[in-house]
């Protein structure tokens, strides 16, 4: 029998290879737009899951958007989807009270084999691969390296909110591993919280930026109705880009905690509106 404590700490991701058979637009961020064509496949699944999508934001779904080639849109702020080009498509939960949603998702695009309706077009589900963790496996992971490095590449804009709603525009240390830490310590089972303060994340861990690949961005991640019933959009601001990040002078015990706070990351997204294509991220650990 599965314990509460194994329940509470599965990880979740399922990730889609899709096609179009036309040409269609798209907005440059998309992660919007895929959020929305996944609510409306939840909806037409399951109605009582989608009441709740409606009612509260889901918790700890990751989006990673469409990943893939595209040419240049008809309009402006946008890009054009290609026929017969593979696009990819990550799903993720970190959180069990999120689990339903996930399963609702899964069987509208896979077991219903239902296409990913866009506004001007719509991708097709060629296949999919579906992983499970947890994060005591990732903590053991972790543990496994020996004086590991960890780069992270940054592929969509990563919105970390340190202040408010100002978020920083560069993936410092700290920013990026409190983010991960926030979202580890929600999900995790209480046995497996992690304890790292910031001065200790700033005094033991060094970023080393791909200056070559760094972008910041504005996107567009959410509608709202202002007092005159007209749609307003919500833009965050955030950056791209791949940075390593290794240790000085730190304890076994803080690289075994950045670095699976670094895993986590596969599958949590980092920074703020991860379930509307912001935050994704790979992850690769290598040692010295």
């Amino acid at each position: 029998m599965e314990t509460h404590s194994e329940s509470a700490s599965r990880l979740r991701q399922v990730e889609l290879s899709l096609h179009s058979d036309e040409r269609f637009d798209v907005p440059q961020s998309d992660g919007y737009s895929v959020y929305s064509a996944l609510l409306a496949l939840l909806e037409s699944a399951d109605e009582d899951v989608s009441a709740r999508v409606h009612d509260s934001e889901i918790g700890s779904l990751h989006n990673s958007g469409l990943q893939g080639p595209f040419g240049e849109g008809n309009r402006s702020h946008h890009k054009r989807v290609l026929p017969d080009s593979e696009y990819r498509l990550a799903l993720g939960i970190t959180d069990p009270e999120d689990e339903a949603i996930f399963e609702g998702l899964v069987s509208a695009l896979v077991l219903a084999d239902e296409p990913l309706e866009l506004t001007h077009g719509r991708l097709h589900i060629d296949s999919f691969e579906s992983e499970n963790t947890s994060h005591e496996t990732l903590l053991s992971e972790a543990a496994a390296h020996d004086d590991p490095s960890v780069e992270i590449e940054f592929r969509t804009a990563t919105c970390i909110e340190e202040a408010g709603s100002v978020t920083t525009m560069f993936p410092t240390r700290t920013a990026v591993f409190s983010s991960l830490l926030g979202k580890w310590n929600k999900t995790a089972p209480d046995e497996l919280e992690l304890d790292i303060d910031r001065e200790t994340l700033a005094a033991s861990v060094i970023e080393k930026p791909d200056a070559r690949s760094y972008r910041t961005h504005s996107v567009l991640v959410n509608r709202v109705d202002d007092s005159d019933g007209n749609a307003r959009p919500i833009f965050r601001q955030g950056f791209s880009g791949t940075c390593e990040y290794a240790f000085k002078d730190a304890s076994d015990s803080v690289q075994n905690a950045v670095t699976a706070l670094a895993l986590f990351g596969e599958y949590s997204g980092v920074g703020s509106a991860v379930a509307r294509g912001c935050g994704d991220i790979t992850t690769e650990v290598t040692d010295q």
